[in-house]
């Protein structure tokens, strides 16, 4: 592992790192995360009874507008022109849980860790915003990056 962090100068002042001199190339990261809830919480999610409307419906749209925010929340990330962002959920009644994955994609200079990741936090706030009233006991964990691929580091998996 690097022990060079790019967001510091010599004189250790933090700053936007230069990516002019970088190839473009196709970059694509995938994140995940998932939210634990009470299994009347998963049964109205899943039935989409909820008061508020289609909780995943509308997870999957924050999703979406999360990583195309991501560079306006995160102060040095560089804006990036994504080219495709999916979004999946599945759901686990056994574990009364949602799991969210996130693909995000460029081409371009720099990746895409920080939309994915920032788009899957944000889905899962989103469910949690929209149940609170009925369950705030709510656990959101595992938010991780899984694979990242392109760029001079090359692929990389979980």
């Amino acid at each position: 592992m690097s022990q060079n962090l790019t967001h510091f100068d010599n004189q250790g002042q933090a700053h936007m790192v230069d990516v002019g001199a970088k190839d473009e190339t196709r970059r694509v990261a995938v994140a995940r995360g998932s939210i634990t809830m009470q299994p009347d919480t998963f049964a109205m999610i899943r039935a989409g009874d909820a008061k508020k409307g289609d909780v995943l419906g509308i997870a999957r749209i924050a999703t979406i507008q999360a990583s195309k925010k991501t560079s306006d929340l995160i102060p040095l990330c560089h804006p990036i022109p994504l080219t495709r962002v999916a979004v999946e959920f599945h759901l686990d009644e056994a574990a009364s849980r949602i799991d969210l994955t996130v693909t995000a994609e460029t081409v371009g200079r720099t990746g895409v860790e920080m939309e994915a990741l920032t788009a899957v936090n944000v889905g899962l706030l989103t469910i949690y915003d929209m149940c609170k009233a009925v369950d705030r006991f709510m656990r959101m964990h595992d938010i991780q990056l899984h694979e990242k691929l392109g760029g001079k580091s090359g692929h990389w998996k979980l």
